[in-house]
């Protein structure tokens, strides 16, 4: 088995602030990871929640040597058969009238072109997204990320502000018992009208906030939020770089509140399979009014062929093999499971959420406990990968510890079952002493 000096590359990597695997990959397949000892281990965070179809799908290996034999890479005025056939499957795909394409790389670049896109046709710079957020790692995304990562003590793009991201689990607005988000809601609108100069731009959110902790907005919260940006003359961006093509159980997960089509789709993570690809979607009149401005977009791999010939078979594969149901159904014995498990373990953990397979469930403890729920999470994912499980850990609004849980929507109900066995030995492990 090939294997290489991971201490030694460890040490000329540039630290960014993660800790680097001690687990040395020499292949995946499938929902399988494999390490240089031959051991198998379950890949439930989908790569960097990426690896849609799970890794070396064989009709993606097909389309990457096909293609990078033909045509890999071009000048972006170029407009090659992969990239006609992407751009016309997403306008056959999304509803009226989301029917203008840019392909792109990352997840951080579709979200810095939606914004930019939304102060040229407003002519405004003001940016709103919830306090739980995550866009990415570039200037205006991340200035559109409150879930972390804010105290760098840099600053920020100008006009960013933030608004109450629905955490029903631990909200302090409660009536009768029951989570009242409308009347967060609301608060959140007072206070954006308030802290306005008058330059309301753009509002940005994902469909459900999995760097915030994988909060599901609720039922209505779309249609809601649409109807106030339109008051405004705001630009209603929704981000599904994790959400998008088949993860919740819709081609896309905006689609769940029927009725609702945003102003801007934005896709990445899901749409390249692996490789680096996104999406942004929007409307003819969006983009008439845009002519007229300052947009400007040309970037290096901007309408690659490689890459969009990946997206288009993505797509293809999504839909002929119904993938959408299969991410239901699986979706739905990992939440039984999850609930199985909350019951088994009392108090610790505090709630299970999600949708499809972008799931986690939320370790708790008592303030003034000798041990934090983040210690928690962390201490169960170390014992996870032990025992054979790829998850991860991110942080709550309320500073819980939530498990992370995103396997391939290809995934099986033989290794959901097999994961749910792991994550139920390794909470064993950690919480019963």
């Amino acid at each position: 088995m090939t294997t290489f000096d991971l201490a030694s590359a460890t040490n000329h990597l540039l630290y960014t602030g993660i800790i680097i695997s001690p687990v040395k990959v020499v292949k995946a397949r499938g929902t399988y990871l494999t390490d240089d000892e031959g051991r198998q281990i379950l890949d439930f965070t989908s790569g960097q929640r990426s690896s849609l179809l799970g890794h070396s799908h064989p009709e993606i290996v097909d389309v990457v040597k096909t293609q990078i034999e033909t045509v890999d890479h071009l000048h972006s005025t170029m407009i090659t058969e992969p990239v006609a056939d992407l751009v016309l499957r997403l306008a056959r795909l999304l509803p009226s009238p989301l029917e203008k394409t840019l392909l792109l790389n990352t997840g951080s670049e579709s979200v810095e072109a939606g914004i930019k896109l939304a102060k040229a046709y407003t002519g405004k710079f003001e940016v709103i997204a919830l306090t739980a957020s995550y866009h990415g790692q570039t200037g205006a995304a991340s200035s559109a990320t409150f879930s972390k990562y804010r105290n760098t003590g840099l600053p920020c793009m100008p006009g960013q502000l933030a608004f109450p991201a629905p955490y029903a689990y631990g909200s302090p607005f409660q009536r009768d018992g029951k989570y009242d988000w409308e009347a967060e809601f609301d608060y959140g609108w007072s206070l954006l009208d308030r802290q306005s100069v008058g330059s309301l731009a753009a509002f940005v959110i994902e469909p459900i906030l999995s760097g915030g902790g994988i909060l599901e907005l609720p039922g209505g919260y779309l249609t809601r939020l649409s109807a106030e940006c339109k008051k405004r003359g705001i630009v209603l961006i929704v981000d599904e770089a994790q959400t998008g093509v088949g993860r919740t159980g819709k081609m896309f997960a905006f689609q769940e509140e029927e009725g609702f089509v945003p102003d801007i789709l934005l896709l990445s993570k899901t749409l390249g399979c692996g490789v680096p690809l996104a999406a942004l979607v929007t409307s003819a009149e969006i983009e008439k009014g845009c002519r007229n401005s300052v947009f400007y977009w040309n970037t290096t791999h901007q309408n690659d062929p490689l890459t969009a010939a990946v997206g288009n078979k993505t797509l293809e594969i999504v839909e002929r093999d119904g993938l959408c149901q299969n991410s239901a159904e699986r979706g739905a014995q990992l939440t039984q499971g999850l609930r199985q498990l909350q019951g088994k373990y009392g108090g610790w953990i505090g709630d299970v959420r999600g949708r499809g397979l972008l799931q986690g469930l939320e370790l708790v403890t008592k303030p003034g406990a000798a041990i934090t729920a983040k210690d928690l999470g962390h201490a169960v994912v170390e014992k996870s990968l032990a025992g054979g499980l790829s998850c991860s850990v991110v942080p709550s609004p309320a500073q819980g510890s939530v498990i992370r849980l995103v396997p391939p929507i290809t995934v099986s109900a033989q290794e959901i079952d097999q994961a749910l066995q792991i994550l139920d030995q390794s909470l064993a492990a950690v919480l019963v002493q």
